[in-house]
C-alpha cells in the first residue's frame, strides 16, 4: 500500500533499506517498482512535493494542462506496456486536416501530407538530408555512438555547421535543424554536435520518425502522463519534499542523508537529470572523470505554451492545428485538446535563443508576442484564449531546463561510455542517458528497469 507523504516538522527516524532511490520521476519509480517486485526493500526520496519529475499535470484556471512531457509514439513499447499493465489508456492526437507552414519570408502556406510546402529544389535537398541522417542513425545506432569510427569527427562539428558542409540550401538546413534543435534538444544547432543529432535520431528509430509528427506525437495518456508515475507510486514508499543532500559510501553500502530522513542501504539509484547530480555532496567525492563529465552535460531551454479556446476553431477551417516555422517565434504548434473536452487547446513551443529574448519581456508583452505568432498560422481567433499558461521548466528548482540533457561539442564521444557506469554502489538512471527513448518517458522507464535488474542480479 502507498506510503507517499510529506514530511512533518521533526526528522523521521533513520531507515534501513536494501535500496534507496533518489527521485520519483518515471525512471526512479520504475527502478523502485522493479526492485520491490524482486523482493528488495526500497524507499524513494523526492525533492518535490509531487511525483512525476518532468511529467506534471495540473488544472490552471479551470483547464487541465499537461505542463510537462506528454506524448507517446508507437515504438515506445516499454511505456505502452506499462500503461496497459497499470490499467490506464491512451487516445490519439487530433491531426485531421491541413497543416500550416510559415516561410522564412513570413508567408503562411497550408498543405497536406508530411512534406513542408517548399520549392522543389529545397524539397529535394530536404529528402536528401533526411536520407543521409537516416543512414547515419542506422549505421551508428543509439547504444554506443561514441564507439563508432566516425564518432570523434562528427562530435567535433556543430550540427549547424555540419548541415552547411553537406548542403548549400539554407532553407533546407534550417528546416532539418528545426526538428532536432528546436523540436528535441531545445538548443541552438550550433551548440551541439552532429553526433548528438544522430543519437537523437537513432533513439527514435530514424530521423524520418522525428519528421513525422503523426508518429513521434502519436498519442497521449488519458488523465495525463503524470498519472503513470502517480499510479506506480501508489504501491511504493515515497517520501516527498525530501531533497537528498549527501550520499556517503561505506564498507557495507551507502548512507543517504536528506533534510528529513537518513537511509542506510546497500545501493542507491540517483534518478534525477544529470545537471542535478552536483546538487548532492558525495563522500568520498566522485571520481575525477564523473566530475568532468557532469560539467559537459546541460539541459536545453524551451517554453511550452498552452492556449485554451471555447472551441477548436481551427478544425472548422479544415486545419489540423499542426504548424511549423523555423524562423517563427513559436516554431511548432499542435492541437492538444484533452480527451472528452469540448474546448480546444493548442500547445506551442518557443526554444533556445528565442526563449531567451521572450523571457526578458514582462508577462503581458510575452503573452501578446506568443499569441501573435500563433495567430500568424491560424488566424486572429488565436489571439483570445480562455486560458493561457506558460510552462517554464528552466525556473523549476529541481529541473532547471527542458526537455533533457545533452553534451556540448566533443562531450558525447569523450564521456558517453561513462554516463551509466556505476560508481561503487551508486547507480544512475534517467531518460537523459537512455538509448531507445532518449529524453522520453519510455527511455526513463527503460533505464530505471535496467538499473534495477543490475542491482538485483548483483545481490
Amino acid at each position: 500500500m502507498t506510503s507517499q507523504h510529506l514530511p512533518g516538522d521533526a526528522p523521521t527516524a533513520p531507515l534501513d533499506r536494501d535500496v534507496v532511490v533518489v527521485g520519483a520521476g518515471p525512471a526512479g519509480l520504475m527502478a523502485a517498482r522493479t526492485l520491490a517486485a524482486a523482493g528488495r526493500s526500497v524507499v524513494v526520496l523526492e525533492a518535490r512535493d509531487r511525483v512525476g519529475g518532468r511529467t506534471w499535470s495540473d488544472v490552471v484556471d479551470g483547464a487541465f494542462l499537461e505542463i510537462g512531457g506528454q506524448w507517446v509514439s508507437p515504438d515506445q513499447t516499454e511505456l505502452l506496456g506499462l500503461v496497459d499493465e497499470l490499467g490506464l489508456s491512451t487516445f490519439p492526437r487530433y491531426r485531421e486536416g491541413r497543416s500550416v507552414y510559415r516561410t522564412p519570408e513570413g508567408e503562411v502556406v497550408q498543405y497536406d501530407g508530411l512534406e513542408l510546402p517548399v520549392g522543389e529544389r529545397t524539397a529535394a535537398e530536404m529528402r536528401r538530408l533526411t536520407a543521409l541522417l537516416d543512414d547515419l542513425a542506422a549505421e551508428i545506432g543509439c547504444h554506443e555512438p561514441w564507439a563508432h569510427p566516425r564518432a570523434t569527427e562528427l562530435d567535433r562539428i556543430s550540427f549547424h555547421h555540419w548541415l552547411r558542409e553537406v548542403s548549400a540550401d539554407e532553407q533546407a538546413c534550417d528546416n532539418i535543424g528545426l526538428f532536432i534543435a528546436g523540436g528535441m534538444l531545445t538548443k541552438p544547432a550550433h551548440a551541439f554536435s552532429a553526433l548528438q543529432a544522430v543519437l537523437m535520431a537513432a533513439s527514435a528509430g530514424s530521423f524520418s520518425n522525428l519528421l513525422d509528427d503523426a508518429f513521434i506525437l502519436d498519442r497521449r495518456v488519458v488523465g495525463g502522463m503524470q498519472s503513470v508515475s502517480e499510479t506506480m507510486a501508489d504501491r511504493l514508499d515515497v517520501r516527498l519534499a525530501t531533497p537528498v543532500r549527501t550520499i556517503r559510501t561505506t564498507a557495507d553500502g551507502v548512507v543517504v542523508e536528506s533534510d528529513h530522513v537518513t537511509v542506510t542501504a546497500r545501493h542507491v539509484v540517483v534518478a534525477v537529470p544529470p545537471n542535478l547530480y552536483s546538487r548532492i555532496s558525495y563522500d568520498p567525492p566522485l571520481p575525477r572523470r564523473q566530475h568532468q563529465m557532469h560539467q559537459h552535460l546541460s539541459l536545453g531551454l524551451v517554453i511550452k505554451v498552452h492556449a485554451v479556446y471555447t472551441t477548436p476553431f481551427w478544425r472548422d477551417a479544415g486545419l489540423s492545428g499542426t504548424c511549423f516555422g523555423a524562423t517563427a517565434l513559436v516554431q511548432e504548434v499542435y492541437d492538444n485538446t484533452n480527451h472528452g473536452d469540448d474546448r480546444g487547446t493548442l500547445v506551442g513551443f518557443v526554444s533556445d535563443e528565442k526563449a531567451d529574448r521572450l523571457l526578458e519581456l514582462d508577462p503581458a508583452d510575452r503573452r501578446a508576442e506568443v499569441l501573435a505568432s500563433i495567430a500568424d498560422y491560424l488566424g486572429p481567433q488565436a489571439l483570445e484564449p480562455l486560458v493561457y499558461h506558460e510552462s517554464d521548466w528552466a525556473s523549476e528548482e529541481w529541473t532547471r531546463g527542458a526537455y533533457a540533457a545533452s553534451f556540448d561539442l566533443g562531450g558525447l564521444s569523450r564521456y558517453g561510455k561513462d554516463q551509466t557506469a556505476p560508481v561503487g554502489r551508486i547507480h544512475w538512471a534517467s531518460s537523459d542517458t537512455a538509448a531507445e527513448g532518449y529524453q522520453h518517458v519510455d527511455g526513463a522507464l527503460r533505464r530505471g528497469r535496467a538499473v534495477a535488474e543490475e542491482i538485483a542480479a548483483s545481490a
